[in-house]
């Protein structure tokens, strides 16, 4: 009865049973996705034990949260565990790793769009947005009566995501647009002018942005006398951005108790529309 338990189950078969690979999700990387985003992540320390993470299904599990919204604790179990998972998300939004994703694809994606790696016009606004009651902070957006909190996204005519910041609603249009601008972490050498709508207008602004980033800060103006909806021009594409990642349930209000938590959710949205346009023009 070698190997065999009391209920006559043999362990020496289930030991050495072969695994099943599991049913692939519509969110999961594909093998040419994959290589694009593997030399992109940090590489394993030299010292210690060896990693043993599969990092391929760790970003497949945040990608699965991302599109369709449920809580760590509810990652189906055939990804890694849920805390593996989230640890990996909070050191690589901590560290700068997803930002850093971002924008090395989306210089892969203007230079097979035949551009330049990195723009010279930006178009930037913000988006106001609910949050639940376990967020760590918040404010509230008395234009919009809104609770919550406010995305500031600046992307590109593409309409990637050059920076993305996070922060209580009830902090003003310009205040934000200066705090992200701040918190951009590479040069921005060709960046000539940035359109933003009248909200964002002012001459202390205007001067700040001239003298810190030496570009034009341009308010788009409608023609007052049409009265129909006009589309600015080159203005639009960053609210084609925001409607990008409204289509991700985690995203479709903020559903993070930390500011950063949510700016790599966003950041996530757009690496996987990105990673599938990369693929498509390359095939």
């Amino acid at each position: 009865m070698q190997g065999r338990t009391k209920t006559g189950i043999n362990t020496d078969a289930v030991k050495y049973q072969p695994i099943k690979m599991r049913q692939p999700y519509n969110t999961d990387l594909s093998s040419k996705e994959w290589e694009i985003i593997a030399p992109i992540l940090p590489k394993a320390s030299k010292f210690g034990r060896p990693a043993k993470t599969d990092f391929r299904e760790v970003l497949n599990g945040i990608f699965y949260i991302t599109k369709n919204g449920c809580t760590w604790q509810n990652l189906p179990h055939d990804f890694p565990p849920y805390s593996t998972v989230y640890f990996y998300f909070q050191r690589w939004t901590r560290t700068g790793v997803i930002a850093q994703i971002n924008r090395q694809i989306s210089e892969q994606v203007r230079l097979a769009d035949g551009r330049e790696e990195t723009p010279s016009l930006a178009s930037l606004d913000s988006q106001s947005v609910k949050t639940m009651d376990s967020a760590g902070s918040r404010g509230i957006d008395g234009g919009k009566k809104i609770n919550g909190r406010k995305r500031f996204i600046m992307s590109d005519t593409l309409g990637l995501a050059i920076g993305v910041m996070v922060c209580p609603a009830n902090v003003g249009e310009r205040a934000g647009a200066m705090r992200l601008l701040e918190s951009l972490k590479y040069p921005l050498s060709r960046l000539q002018k940035i359109l933003v709508d009248k909200g964002f207008s002012g001459e202390d602004i205007t001067q700040w942005v001239k003298d810190n980033f030496d570009c034009i800060w341009e308010v788009s103006t409608r023609t007052e006398k049409l009265k129909v909806f006009v589309v600015e021009s080159k203005r639009w594409v960053v609210e084609r951005t925001f409607a990008w990642i409204g289509k991700y349930r985690r995203l479709s209000k903020d559903y993070e108790f930390y500011e950063n938590a949510s700016e790599s959710f966003i950041y996530m949205a757009l690496i996987r529309k990105m990673l599938r346009n990369l693929t498509a023009i390359n095939s």
